[in-house]
């Protein structure tokens, strides 16, 4: 991984200057539109994916990149190779529309199906999180060093959920904590659910509504790099690289060991 480590600081400068083209239209009265999946997109979606494209050209242009807005309009690359790309320019285009802060850049790299690394930036919050396999996870907060994170022990009081703002599943999460029990419950937008298990905020992410890949690969890198684990409802590691790029309903685990829902 080292040549991996090399890559990242130009990584986390390439999310930033994807998070300055999306504050730049943030601070505007922008416009949205609706995707054939009736998904909203703003020209903050399509600007940052552009900084971001051409910035993983330029760093490795040996390596299909597979980007949100490309993919939804049909441009898909050959990744049967393995190894590609995964990136939401901004992640939580909703939050981003009401303006609560809660989006994210996300960058991830995917090596034989697994989240090998990834950058997770929320510019409006200035963080920025970052996970690389066999290394280890950090977070930088307002500008400042980044410092390591990590899953944490399962308290004795019980385990923290974090679920999502818009898209959680009351009783599909009820049926999976059967038995277990809730000290605490918190919401967030986007990628950042990732992010705080992985910092030991909380303890389990499940999410049973539907996401694509560019979703989640940078901030399951992260977890991942946490010392944290994402897997299906069953049990089984989420991968990557899968026909049509849905994902399955799946549980992002913090220092704990897996259970099937």
């Amino acid at each position: 991984m080292n040549d991996y480590q090399e890559w990242m600081p130009r990584l986390v400068t390439l999310a930033h200057r994807a998070g300055e083209a999306i504050m730049e239209i943030y601070a505007t009265d922008f416009g949205t539109e609706i995707k054939s999946d009736d998904s909203p997109v703003t020209a903050a979606d399509v600007a940052a994916e552009a900084v971001i494209e051409a910035g993983l050209r330029e760093l490795a242009p040996d390596i299909p990149l597979v980007a949100e807005e490309a993919a939804s309009a049909g441009h898909m690359p050959d990744i049967s190779g393995g190894r590609f790309w995964l990136v939401d320019p901004l992640d939580g285009t909703r939050e981003f529309i009401s303006r609560n802060g809660e989006f994210t850049v996300n960058i991830g790299l995917i090596i034989d199906g697994a989240p090998v690394l990834g950058v997770v930036h929320a510019p409006a919050l200035n963080l920025t999180f970052t996970g690389l396999a066999g290394v280890g996870a950090t977070v930088a907060r307002n500008g400042g060093g980044a410092t390591a994170i990590s899953v944490r022990p399962v308290p004795a009081g019980g385990v923290t959920i974090v679920a999502s703002r818009r898209h959680g599943d009351p009783a599909a999460i009820d049926k999976l904590l059967r038995g277990h029990p809730v000290a605490d419950r918190k919401t967030a937008g986007s990628s950042l659910k990732f992010c705080l298990v992985a910092e030991g905020e909380a303890d389990l992410y499940p999410r049973f509504g539907r996401t694509m890949e560019w979703d989640t690969a940078a901030g399951h890198a992260v977890l991942t790099a946490a010392g944290g684990h994402v897997t299906d409802e069953h049990g089984a590691p989420l991968v990557y690289g899968k026909a049509g790029v849905d994902n399955p309903p799946f549980i992002a685990w913090g220092g704990m060991k897996p259970w099937a829902s």
